[in-house]
């Protein structure tokens, strides 16, 4: 270990992230200066702030460990990541996002859908499912930064937990969403770099792009025989159709994260900092190519990191990493880079694990503080004061997560949480934006519908979550409740989003029109 050089990056690191989070504290006068950047944000300072807020250290550790093991078919997942959750996000949802929230004057994702259909109750409804579910994916993004820090620095993980959560709950508590959002902006530049130094690095190791990939292709032959019978055909090759392996790939991975980017409240917040919609539309390039940079090179560098192992220990990725996936990226990194980049990268990982953190417990803190408690207090309590104390409730959760998860978890309690988001929220969110009929009562069968179906879904339904959680097998004797392939493996997103869409059309068709004046007010430009 270099003592030295890491004693000069850290802290500058540290201090830069600092400074920024300082002009974000002094430009924060008032409660909607904290929570959405008074609406007066740079594109190109919200675009990366999305994209940083979007890729974590799930994206590039777990999801890059995913890659390790199951191949570049889940380069689908970026193209799924641009198209959604970036063209169709900033286009179609963030210009009315920024419009009716600027309109109806709301500072948090769980107040616009509250004020959008005139109940304070949907807003604490939506604000405690954020606090319930929130702590899963902050959870699993602090075991994906100290994994790479455990190995990269030899240090003990649960030290490696302890400083994270430090570090971040001090900056957010302290600069707000300007903070946050600049701090995310130096943070995505960081990543960027970092990932495309990684890229150039690991086709240099391999002898070129062409020959990596061959030799990628040529180990189909290594697929170890517990994972063939699963769907696995390679590394370079998608999982047979209709297996295992393709059920868990497209519809948890690919579909339940690719969708639910669309309903996640720390990234439907951005689109209310900006000053227009003609800010979205500037920022709609910088976030797609933030994605592919470093998302998608995650992706390949995990797959390719097979024929490196190979190569110099005769084993595939996931044999190298002791049958953890979450990992694969960092002994590769460890072992296959120089020290001095093992170092430079350790950047890269801080920053995905910094600026995603940094957003969620934002959020956390924000539906804590700011709408439950204010809320429920009848706004008798400082906004500020109480959104802070969420932030450090919301750490402590994320820590006590990240301690008690199993080995490979990153990916899929990423996949676990959008899933949820996506079902509880996406029909309402679509329907504030675009339907002026429909009703309150329509979106609170269609929140309690998607979260109470996700929640029976991972609890009896998805072998994954079903099986860890023991609670099926207590009542039935069995781990699944419906054991006929392919069910158990179908993604609880699958069923549970259309039947909350379908909750929120069917009871909303049935109950009386909402006010008129009050459309006229959320939709005329």
């Amino acid at each position: 270990m270099n003592i030295t050089l890491l004693c000069i990056i850290l802290p500058c690191f540290l201090a830069l992230v600092g400074y920024l989070s300082y002009l974000g504290y002094r430009s924060s006068r008032s409660s909607k200066d904290y929570l959405v950047g008074g609406n007066s944000v740079h594109p190109f300072v919200m675009a990366m702030s999305y994209g940083a807020a979007f890729i974590s250290t799930s994206a590039i550790v777990g999801f890059g460990g995913v890659a390790g093991v199951y191949g570049l078919g889940l380069l689908w997942l970026p193209f799924m990541n641009i198209a959604v959750g970036v063209l169709l996000a900033f286009l179609v949802f963030g210009r009315r996002t920024r419009r009716i929230g600027q309109k109806l004057d709301a500072n948090t994702f769980p107040e616009f859908i509250g004020l959008r259909f005139q109940s304070r109750w949907i807003k604490v409804l939506l604000a405690a499912i954020i606090v319930a579910f929130m702590p899963i994916y902050s959870g699993v993004v602090l075991i994906g930064g100290a994994r790479f820090v455990e190995q990269a620095l030899n240090m003990d993980y649960n030290l490696a937990l302890l400083l994270f959560a430090v570090v971040i709950s001090i900056y957010v508590g302290f600069g707000g969403i300007k903070g946050v959002m600049y701090v995310d902006a130096l943070l995505g530049v960081v990543m960027v770099l970092g990932m495309l130094s990684l890229l150039v690095m690991t086709y240099h190791e391999l002898g070129g792009v062409v020959a990596a990939h061959q030799n990628l292709t040529d180990m189909r032959h290594l697929v170890p025989e517990n994972l063939a019978p699963l769907g696995h055909e390679g590394w370079t090759a998608m999982p047979r159709w209709n297996s295992q392996w393709s059920w868990t790939l497209i519809s948890s991975l690919i579909l339940g994260v690719g969708i639910g980017a669309l309903a996640q409240p720390q990234l439907a917040v951005r689109f209310m900092t900006v000053k227009s919609g003609k800010q979205l539309n500037r920022a709609v390039l910088v976030g797609s190519v933030f994605i592919l940079c470093t998302a998608g090179i995650a992706y390949v560098v995990g797959a390719l990191a097979n024929v490196w192992f190979f190569r110099h220990d005769g084993v595939i990725a996931l044999q190298a990493a002791g049958g953890n996936s979450d990992l694969i990226i960092p002994r590769f990194i460890d072992r296959a880079m120089p020290k001095a980049f093992v170092y430079i990268f350790m950047l890269t990982l801080l920053s995905a694990a910094m600026s995603t953190l940094s957003s969620l417990v934002h959020v956390n803190g924000s539906s804590l503080g700011y709408d439950l408690g204010r809320t429920l207090s009848g706004d008798k309590i400082d906004s500020k004061k109480i959104t802070r104390i969420g932030i450090i409730l919301g750490i402590l959760a994320s820590i006590v997560v990240a301690y008690i998860f199993p080995p490979s978890i990153v990916a899929r309690g990423t996949a676990i949480f959008f899933g949820v988001c996506a079902a509880a929220f996406l029909p309402t969110y679509a329907a504030a934006l675009y339907w002026k009929r429909a009703t309150r009562a329509g979106v609170w069968a269609s929140v309690i519908t998607g979260a109470a179906v996700s929640i029976f879904g991972l609890t009896f339904m998805h072998i994954s979550e079903s099986k860890a959680l023991g609670i099926c097998r207590l009542l039935t004797g069995k781990d699944v409740m419906v054991s006929k392939f392919p069910w158990p493996f179908v993604d609880t997103l699958c069923y549970a989003l259309p039947l909350s869409a379908l909750a929120l059309v069917v009871v909303s068709l049935m109950t009386n029109a909402p006010d008129e004046e009050h459309i006229k007010k959320c939709f005329e430009k």
